[in-house]
């Protein structure tokens, strides 16, 4: 019997992957349930592939679903929701093999069309940074035991592509890629218990180990050539995290949590430097009777403490065991336990990473004056390229907090000291004064002989754990202190304030920060208030002389995904454009370099989409400086899962920056009438989107009972909570599970919405049409725009949409909302299809259409049963099987679309 994941052969790689995987899948699911389960799952597959080409509901499919009991229901969905992952797996396999085999990398085609050897791209190299900054934000619904498998089954996809081709290894293979699969059919998908914020740390630090730790390095190797340089490079290619550090609306993240990643991160990096110390020592077997060496060199030797008879003409070997000894001693000191490889006992600690650094230059330079230049271009080399990129912090930390937060924390701290009783009821003017005032001087606000509330000693506790972890870790160890709902200039200096308090800033005439303050602009009025705000701000002489002392740079963080719940998508992607236009304006009339952080998630909605693109389609000048991206949830295994994978998206972001800051043309919105039609269509769009979702009395009721919103609440995937307040208003709603229902319900209203209104009123005419079709070709970020959409659109499926709507109590409402969005989603579609000269979507991308069509026939059937058992558990059926399934088709529904949340 033909296997229920088996399709017709394709040219298509990726699908031959999937066939291969759904074969063994459904091998395994005959061995261990039998042939009725694998008809079963191919029966309500093939109804549900119907309804999809048919555009109409099943009645059959309906009463097969109504039959089913709780523990039927639970297989079926987990045989789909495996299949999606395994369909993930063979679409990065084939993603991996591409880069490998690319003729035309992402680099090569910056060196195509730029001479790299200018002074203005090597200044770039060396004055900007990149730093993906990886958060714990709650999107990514699998286990790390589900994400071992998955790896396990990549390597061996990876193995019959390459080796086991050419060595008849192929049914060797496939028995060990069935066992891979059989383990993880048997291995629960989902989390008994809620994860911690130390939970979230370890699973940042598999990544850090899987990918940055190998990978930077040659991406800066790639780069030195690319350029014409020799390493090591200026740090160029950084790591950020927010994990552990990010307390806005989390209640567990506190000094201790802090400490704990900071001090991993440190172990993390440590560790590896000692094991690429280990493996150099072994490599560099290197007699002086048949080499010259540098008197610094042997000088480096003798002071090494290494007595080894064996060793004695190896000044490399000995050199290496002293290095190794003394970061041994250094991991004791800031870990406060030795390595598993024990160093010379008597080996003193690095003071700093720049100490290690200089001795390893001296091995360098030894071995390039002796004539063994490529010995120092080897192994030494990623050894320092990622010192200079890691030091012994690996991933820069983040602290962030909210606004009112730090407003009630200085509030008490003003109070408690006798300086003002009420700080809340000052207006900003006065406000200003007195936190300037207060900046110029040397007094602290804290006493000992105070007792502080539990929120004002909590963030003490934090900005005190961050000169702690700063001193013994190195300065970039805690780098920034980003503000969240940042809306006005003391919002800036209240966390100065706190700083101050921790002795992470100088005051005086001219004062120093040890960390760079970041405001954080998220709603659309923000956004639009920002240029206002930081020109305040600038004018300040304690800014004037702070931004100084940081080498004139300010860094402004730019939030994608509040924007949009605030204002859709076509207008926070318009704003958020026209806010970083302005403050480059802005820095230019004032002498500040601006570099901007961008807030970006999976989803469309929240800033997802190709990096590349975004990062093209930026205003000129915004990434002169460097760029700083968050890097989100299920994205973080999807692009850095994998060392290979991890590495071409490092290079295609590194590629994207590059290429944008060398580029000297204009973007078609910026002139020619450009961007007053994309203002216009912004103004439409934003009255629509906001029509809807916050004007339509009963959208908040539509929205939790259409979508799976309360059963994602109750997963265990994050140790963040779902709303910032206990409340029902879209308002206080976190944007991540707002866009994440809305992926699982397949509406993907964040996504879209809008954007069809604002295009139709602006295509009145065929002139209209033709100038929106002349903007698409003309200017990358329009493109963008469209692109993102597109793809959102391609995944949305309105039928089902319709199904979910029918899970609301109240009819009148579910049938008259339900039709406003289909409404707007018919606008939408005709609207890309016009605009991009396509007969359907996605045309022009067939790689990713291709991808989209084999998923849908597994994910259409998981929102079948999810809707299903959302009706049953929402009717007080209260068996914890219907609860399983609700979440276990939430994880697959979500693998299945990838950068759903």
């Amino acid at each position: 019997m033909t296997s229920m994941l088996v399709r017709p052969p394709a040219k298509s790689s990726s699908r031959t992957a999937v066939r291969l995987l759904g074969r063994l899948l459904g091998d395994v699911i005959r061995e261990q349930h039998g042939q009725r389960l694998f008809d079963r799952i191919e029966q309500i597959r093939r109804r549900s592939v119907g309804e999809h080409r048919n555009g109409a509901a099943d009645p059959a499919l309906a009463a097969l679903l109504r039959g089913l009991s709780p523990a039927q229901a639970l297989s079926l969905i987990r045989g789909f929701a495996i299949f999606s992952q395994l369909a993930n797996i063979a679409d990065d396999h084939l993603a991996r093999r591409d880069n490998l085999t690319a003729d035309f990398t992402p680099l090569q085609r910056v060196r195509e069309e730029h001479d790299l050897k200018t002074p203005e791209a090597r200044a770039f190299l060396g004055s900007a940074v990149l730093v993906p900054v990886i958060t714990a934000h709650p999107t990514e619904v699998r286990r790390k035991s589900i994400l071992d498998r998955e790896e396990a089954i990549a390597e061996l996809l990876d193995r019959l592509d390459g080796r086991g081709r050419l060595t008849g290894e192929v049914m060797e293979i496939e028995d060990q890629l069935k066992r891979e699969v059989r383990i993880l059919w048997q291995t629960r998908m989902l989390r008994s218990v809620r994860i911690d914020v130390a939970d979230e740390v370890d699973n940042a630090l598999s990544v850090f180990r899987t990918t940055f730790l190998t990978q930077v390095p040659r991406l800066k190797r790639r780069l030195a050539r690319l350029f014409e340089l020799e390493g090591p490079l200026p740090p160029f290619v950084q790591v950020g995290s927010w994990v552990g550090g990010d307390r806005d609306g989390n209640p567990f993240v506190n000094a201790e949590t802090l400490t704990y990643a900071v001090t991993r991160q440190g172990e993390a990096v440590i560790d590896h430097l000692l094991a690429q110390l280990h493996a150099l020592g072994a490599e560099l077997s290197i007699s002086q009777a048949l080499a010259q060496v540098t008197p610094e060199l042997t000088a480096l030797a003798e002071g090494s403490g290494d007595l080894s008879p064996h060793r004695r003409d190896e000044p490399y070997r000995r050199a290496i065991v002293g290095c190794y000894g003394r970061l041994a001693a250094t991991r004791q000191v800031l870990i406060g336990a030795a390595p598993a490889r024990a160093g010379h006992s008597r080996a003193q600690p690095y003071a700093d990473p720049k100490a290690l650094e200089a001795d390893l230059e001296i091995i360098a330079d030894s071995l390039t004056r002796s004539g063994a230049p490529d010995l120092a271009q080897g192994r030494l080399l990623d050894i320092r390229e990622g010192l200079g990129a890691f030091g012994f912090h690996l991933a820069a930390m983040d602290l962030r907090q909210n606004a009112d937060v730090h407003e009630r924390v200085v509030a008490e701290l003003l109070a408690q000291a006798g300086v003002c009783e009420d700080y809340g009821s000052l207006g900003e003017p006065r406000r200003i004064a007195l936190l300037a005032g207060e900046l110029t001087g040397p007094r602290l606000l804290r006493t000992p002989y105070r007792a502080y509330s539990e929120e004002t000693a909590k963030e003490l506790g934090v900005v005190d754990a961050a000169a702690r972890l700063k001193n013994a870790f190195g300065e970039a160890a805690v780098a920034n202190y980003v503000i969240s709902k940042a809306g006005s200039v003391s919002d800036l200096l209240e966390v100065a304030i706190l700083m101050k308090e921790a002795g992470l800033l100088l005051p005086g005439e001219q004062p120093r920060a040890a960390l760079r303050i970041v405001p954080l602009f998220e709603t659309i009025d923000d956004l639009r208030a920002s240029v206002e705000v930081m020109g305040a701000y600038f004018d300040l002489p304690f800014a004037k002389s702070l931004i100084a002392a940081q080498g004139g740079l300010q860094e402004v963080m730019i939030g994608y995904s509040d924007s949009n719940k605030d204002g859709g998508y076509l207008t926070s992607n318009w704003e958020i454009r026209s806010a970083i236009s302005r403050l480059l304006a802005l820095g230019g009339q004032r002498g500040v370099a601006m570099r901007f952080f961008h807030g970006r998630g999976g989803a469309v909605g929240r800033g997802g989409g190709s990096s590349f693109e975004a990062i093209q389609a930026l205003p000129g000048g915004a990434v002169a400086h460097g760029i700083r991206i968050t890097e989100q949830g299920e994205v973080v295994s999807s692009k850095y899962g994998h060392p290979v994978g991890g590495l071409a998206s490092l290079e295609t972001i590194a590629a994207a920056a590059i290429l944008a800051h060398l580029r000297h043309a204009g973007d078609a919105v910026d002139d020619d009438g450009g961007d007053e039609v994309l203002a216009r269509m912004s103004g439409t769009a934003y009255r629509a989107y906001r029509a809807l979702v916050y004007e339509t009395p009963g959208f908040e009721v539509y929205f939790r009972q259409s979508t799976p919103l309360q059963e994602i609440a109750d997963l265990k995937i994050g140790s963040r909570p779902a709303a910032r307040k206990a409340s029902n208003r879209i308002e206080d709603l976190r944007a991540i599970p707002w866009v994440f229902s809305w992926s699982q319900a397949r509406v993907m209203l964040p996504g879209w919405y809008g954007f069809g209104s604002a295009a139709a009123a602006e295509t009145e005419t065929p002139e209209g049409l033709a100038r929106l079709q002349a903007l698409y070709g003309a200017s990358p970020f329009f493109r963008s725009v469209v692109s993102n959409l597109e793809m959102v659109l391609a995944k949305s499926n309105l039928a089902i949409a319709r199904r979910y709507a029918n899970l609301v109590a109240d009819k009148a409402l579910a049938d008259a909302v339900y039709e406003r969005l289909r409404a707007e989603w018919t606008l939408t579609h005709q609207a890309v299809l016009a605009i991009t000269g396509q007969g359907a979507l996605l045309e022009r991308s067939p790689q990713l259409a291709e991808s989209v069509r084999l998923r849908l026939p597994y994910i259409d059937p998981l929102n079948a049963l999810q809707i299903e058992m959302l009706a049953r558990h929402r009717a007080g059926e209260a068996d914890d099987l219907v609860r399983q399934s609700i979440h276990l088709s939430i994880n697959g529904i979500s693998a299945g679309l990838r950068n759903s949340g």
